[in-house]
C-alpha cells in the first residue's frame, strides 16, 4: 500500500522534515507577545493545568485556557512550527468534570478542514510525563517515548496536516482506564474543532485519530465511545497499533517478564481518582505488601522508561507484590475494573468510522491474541476494520514498519476513501521500506531506520540490553 505523493509534494515534505531535524536556526521568530519561553514549569507546579473556578458549568470539551507554546525535540531543537496548548473540560470514569492539556501543532501551510489527534504512549502514571510538557522547548525530558514519536508527528505536519496531542490520563495521569483516556480524547477534539486561533475553514473539521500500544487504549475507546459521547465529531476514521485491547489479557502477558515495569504504573493509574480510585484503591491498599507499595510509589513519580528498569521480571501476581497472590484476578472488584477494560465487549462501544488495526504476532509486550480477538468482535458488529498482521519484528519496531501504511490509511480516511467491510493481510518484512512513502523520503526516515537498528530484529537488542531505552539517539 503505497502513499502517492508528487514530486513537488515530496520535496515540501523533505525540506519541511529536514528543516525541523537539523536546521534548529531556521525557526519561526516569535512575534506573538504570549509565547511561553522560559523554561517550563513541571505539570503539578503550573497554573496553567489548574482549572479556574466553576468550569464544572462548562460542557465536556470547553476550553478553559490557552496560550501559544515553543515546542522542540528533546527538549533542545526548536520545531519550526506554531504550536498551542489548550486547557479543556473533560470527564472523570465517575461522570465528575476534570481538565486536561492538548499540545496542537500547526504546520507552514496547513489544511484547515481537518486535523489529526494523536496518541502518544506515554504509559506512565506521574504528571511529569505528560506529553505537554515533553513537547516543550527546554523541558526536562522524562518521557523519551513523547519524545521519540515526535518524528512522528513531523510526518503527518509535513503532509500539511495540524496534529493534536492530547493528555488522555487526564490530570491525574491515570494510565489504562480506556474510558477516561478514551473521554479525555474526545474531548480534545472537541476542544480543538473549536479553537478559533486555527482558523479553521470547516465548521465541522474532518479528524482521524491515531496511536499505538498505550496510545492505541486512547485510541481503541475514543473510537468505542463516540458515536454515543461525542456523536458530533466529524470522524472520518482511526488507526491503532500494539492495541492493549485486553488488560487481564496484559498483565498476564507482562507480569513476571523484563516489561513488567508497565504493571506498577497500571495498578497506579487504574487506582487514581479520576479513574476507580474510590472503589480500587482501597482494595489495593488492603493486600499490597510494603514491597508493592513502594513500587507503586515509584510508579506515581516516575516515567515508563524508569519503570521498565526499575521493575523488570517483578510479579504482581505473587504474595511479594501483594496478599492475595495469583487469587488476585478474582478479587470482586479488581475483577469488575478489569472486564470493564476490555475493548470490543459491549455493542454500545462499538466503532462507526473505519478501523486500521495493526500488531505484530511476536509482540513481546502486547499479546497479539488480545487484538486479533478485538478485530473478530468489531467485524462481527459491523465495524469497518482493516486488519495487517506483521508475522516478524517485535512491538517496538512494528510502530516504526507499519508507518507507511498508517499515513496511507489516514489520508485515505480523509479522502472519504478508507476501506470498508472487513479484510485482513499479513505482512512478512520487518524493514521500513521508504519507497512507499517515496524514494525522496529515505534521507528523512534514516532516524526512524537507526531506531530499528538499534532494537534490532524481534527487539532482540532490547531484550538483552533494556537501557537502550534511555541511551540517546545521535542528531
Amino acid at each position: 500500500m503505497a502513499l502517492s505523493l508528487g514530486g513537488s509534494s515530496l520535496r515540501l515534505v523533505v525540506v519541511f522534515l529536514l528543516a525541523c531535524v537539523f536546521a534548529p536556526s531556521l525557526a519561526r521568530p516569535s512575534s506573538a507577545h504570549n509565547v511561553q519561553r522560559s523554561i517550563p514549569l513541571p505539570p503539578s507546579q503550573d497554573p496553567f493545568y489548574q482549572p479556574p473556578a466553576g468550569f464544572e458549568l462548562q460542557p465536556p470539551g470547553s476550553i478553559l485556557r490557552e496560550r501559544e507554546v515553543d515546542v522542540a525535540f528533546l527538549g533542545l531543537i526548536l520545531d519550526p512550527v506554531k504550536a498551542y496548548q489548550l486547557l479543556y473540560r473533560t470527564t472523570a470514569i465517575d461522570g465528575s468534570a476534570i481538565a486536561a492539556v492538548t499540545t496542537v501543532f500547526v504546520p507552514f501551510l496547513a489544511k484547515k478542514d481537518r486535523f489529526i489527534s494523536l496518541h502518544t504512549a506515554y504509559d506512565s502514571s506521574a504528571t511529569i510525563c505528560d506529553p505537554s510538557y515533553n513537547y516543550r522547548l527546554a523541558a526536562a525530558q522524562t518521557d523519551l517515548i513523547s519524545s521519540a514519536e515526535q518524528l512522528i508527528i513531523q510526518t503527518y505536519l509535513a503532509l500539511g496536516n495540524i496534529v493534536s496531542s492530547p493528555d488522555y490520563e487526564g490530570p491525574d495521569a491515570a494510565f489504562s482506564p480506556g474510558h477516561l483516556e478514551g473521554m479525555g480524547v474526545l474531548d480534545s477534539m472537541r476542544a480543538v474543532s473549536n479553537f478559533k486561533s486555527l482558523g479553521l475553514t470547516a465548521a465541522n473539521p474532518m479528524i482521524v485519530g491515531t496511536g499505538y500500544s498505550g496510545g492505541a487504549i486512547a485510541t481503541g475507546w475514543a473510537a468505542s465511545l463516540q458515536p454515543t459521547y461525542a456523536p458530533e465529531l466529524n470522524i472520518k476514521g482511526w488507526a491503532q497499533g500494539g492495541t492493549p485491547a485486553n488488560l487481564t489479557g496484559t498483565l498476564l502477558f507482562l507480569d513476571d517478564t523484563l516489561f513488567s515495569g508497565f504493571l506498577p504504573a497500571a495498578v497506579a493509574g487504574l487506582s487514581m481518582p479520576s479513574a476507580y480510585g474510590a472503589e480500587l484503591k482501597p482494595v489495593i491498599d488492603s493486600i499490597v505488601t510494603p514491597t508493592g507499595a513502594q513500587a507503586l510509589a515509584s510508579a506515581r513519580q516516575n516515567c515508563a522508561p524508569v519503570d521498565l528498569l526499575t521493575f523488570p521480571d517483578m510479579s504482581i501476581l505473587s504474595t511479594e507484590f501483594q496478599s492475595l497472590g495469583r487469587e488476585l484476578l478474582y478479587e470482586p472488584t479488581i475483577q469488575k475494573v478489569l472486564a470493564q477494560n476490555t475493548l470490543g465487549v459491549n455493542k454500545t462501544e462499538t466503532p462507526t468510522a473505519p478501523v486500521f488495526v495493526y500488531h505484530a504476532t511476536q509482540d513481546e509486550i502486547i499479546p497479539y491474541s488480545n487484538a486479533s480477538a478485538l478485530v473478530s468482535s468489531w467485524c462481527e458488529n459491523g465495524v469497518s476494520v482493516k486488519f495487517t498482521t506483521f508475522a516478524t519484528g517485535g512491538h517496538l519496531t512494528t510502530e516504526i514498519v507499519a508507518l507507511p501504511r498508517t499515513i496511507s490509511f489516514i489520508e485515505n480516511a480523509f479522502r472519504g476513501q478508507a476501506p470498508s467491510g472487513c479484510s485482513s493481510e499479513t505482512v512478512l518484512s520487518s524493514i521500513l521500506d521508504p519507497i512507499a512513502l517515496g524514494t525522496e523520503l529515505e534521507p528523512v526516515l534514516l532516524k526512524l531506520v537507526e531506531v530499528i537498528l538499534r532494537l534490532g530484529s524481534n527487539d532482540s537488542n532490547l531484550k538483552q540490553d533494556p537501557t537502550i531505552l534511555t541511551k540517546p539517539i545521535t542528531w
